[in-house]
């Protein structure tokens, strides 16, 4: 599960997640996920307060097909599980697992995720960065364009 309904600066206590702070409503996401078919959820904080075995809150049910980029790894939920495609440069399997919140599928030799070539870097940084940085301009600055 993904937390994105809230933040939990202390963890979970008791079995249950203490909510440092709750966001008010789902943030529509319960209807997009419905609409989108090939849905990419990213994290850009890959760790075991944000990726969690389970939540307390569903924001948008779970479906096969979606995709999962964080700053460490790209997975693909199939089964009903997360299977890990591919580790970024940089990453172990053992760094991995524990990063993250709930188990997952990994295969016997996973696969390194290609850095981009410069034609995808330049779209990214670019007409990409344009766009989100018209709704979103603080992210944009700050993991789309370069330096």
């Amino acid at each position: 599960a993904i937390n994105l309904l809230g933040l939990s600066p202390s963890g979970v206590t008791e079995g249950s997640p203490v909510m440092g702070k709750r966001f008010i409503g789902n943030f529509g996401a319960p209807y997009l996920a419905s609409l989108v078919p090939d849905l990419i959820l990213f994290r850009t904080d890959h760790n075991p307060k944000t990726l969690v075995e389970k939540v307390d809150f569903v924001t948008a049910p779970g479906r096969d097909g979606r995709w999962l980029l964080t700053d460490r790894c790209l997975m693909r939920r199939e089964n009903g599980r997360f299977r890990l495609v591919s580790l970024h440069p940089g990453e172990t399997p053992g760094e991995l697992v524990a990063a993250t919140g709930f188990h997952f599928d990994m295969p016997d030799e996973p696969k390194i995720t290609p850095f981009p070539d410069d034609e995808t870097c330049e779209l990214v940084r670019g007409a990409v960065a344009e766009e989100i940085g018209a709704i979103y301009p603080r992210f944009a600055s700050q993991f789309l364009t370069p330096g």
